[in-house]
């Protein structure tokens, strides 16, 4: 499968479980943050709008940025049940124990995201 003992998958499985149960709380911190304040526009000086504005727009970009994590360990996880989890979505090698214990999540191993990341530059 991936050339990963029992040990570590199920450490690996359970630091994703974990990182789950944290952004799943995270987005919900913040979804209860932005209704109990209410940071909307209200009749207040322009100054005191554009700081409410800017404040929603941080909020909902790091709400963004956490639903992102969230989809990418869930795809990790989703992994385990059919065998996959550890493999390099590239190049189809095992993705090492170092990089795995690093970023569980991780899709590439170290070679196929090297050459990924000099391809976006």
């Amino acid at each position: 499968m991936n050339g990963l003992d029992q040990a570590q998958i199920s450490l690996l499985q359970a630091m994703l479980e974990q990182r789950k149960v944290f952004l799943l709380s995270q987005l919900a911190d913040k979804a209860a943050a932005t209704g109990a304040t209410g940071l909307h526009e209200m009749e207040a000086s322009p100054a005191d709008n554009a700081s409410a504005r800017t404040l929603n727009e941080l909020v909902n970009e790091a709400a963004e940025h956490s639903a992102a994590q969230l989809r990418v360990v869930k795809h990790a996880l989703g992994k385990f049940a059919d065998g996959s989890y550890g493999v390099c979505e590239n190049c189809g090698e095992p993705i090492g124990w170092s990089r795995l214990n690093a970023r569980p999540e991780a899709r590439f191993c170290i070679a196929c995201q090297t050459k990924i990341e000099k391809a976006r530059r």
